[in-house]
């Protein structure tokens, strides 16, 4: 059978990708498929819901926030499609997300539930390779953070803070918090902090209003 497209999109997945036509061909026939649209503003996952399916975005673009333990602050970023909603969540301790997606675009979603993860994962090996990879690479990356070296300076622990509250260390993030807040954060003097913050702003790092500190690019500020 020909690849359609449908096929096309499965590979463009991170769990899918590798597979053969042949093992195509059984997933769309015998897996279970939820297809959903969401319009440009509209909840697709809650912070807290009970993860009982893998979320796959088809197409447009996701807005992913993060929420700190107290509501002090919240951190914003950009999910683009092909990808994948928290995939590890739907295992382990707290099967829960732990973040609110939200579309800014119009948005094309798949979805299958638990049952059919763990048919998949049997069945096939490389959809079990492929979830073991993103688990694995999350689990290396933060048994990694203890061991990175101190940041020196505000500004490298502005960009670590950031970083260390992202699903992806690269691209478009929002922080809406109180210079305060942050200023506790880093263990540094609210003086300071602002200092700083006006100087990265100065450079075009990061674009500062209000309670907000938008970074058009993270990986710009890591690298400083």
């Amino acid at each position: 059978m020909p690849i359609g497209p449908i096929h096309e999109r499965l590979l463009e997945l991170p769990l899918f990708q590798g597979m053969s036509n042949n093992d195509l061909n059984q997933v769309v026939a015998h897996t279970k498929f939820g297809f959903l649209k969401f319009s440009k503003n509209k909840i697709v996952v809650s912070e807290g819901e009970e993860c009982k399916h893998i979320y796959f975005l088809m197409s447009g673009v996701l807005t992913v926030t993060g929420r700190s333990d107290d509501g002090s602050y919240t951190i914003e970023e950009v999910l683009t499609a092909p990808n994948v909603l928290q995939p590890e969540r739907i295992f382990g301790w707290s099967q829960r997300f732990t973040r609110t997606f939200t579309a800014a675009t119009n948005c094309s979603m798949a979805r299958i539930d638990k049952s059919q993860v763990m048919a998949l994962t049997a069945k096939f090996e490389i959809f079990r390779l492929n979830l073991l990879n993103i688990v694995s690479t999350q689990t290396q990356r933060l048994s990694h953070q203890p061991w990175r070296q101190q940041p020196h300076g505000i500004r490298q622990k502005i960009a670590r803070f950031t970083e260390a509250h992202c699903l992806h260390p690269a691209g478009k993030k929002t922080l809406h918090i109180k210079m305060e807040t942050l200023a506790q954060a880093i263990h540094e003097s609210r003086l300071n902090v602002s200092r700083e913050l006006n100087n990265m702003n100065k450079e075009g790092l990061i674009k500062l209003s209000r309670e907000t500190i938008e970074i058009p690019a993270l990986e710009n500020l890591i690298a400083q």
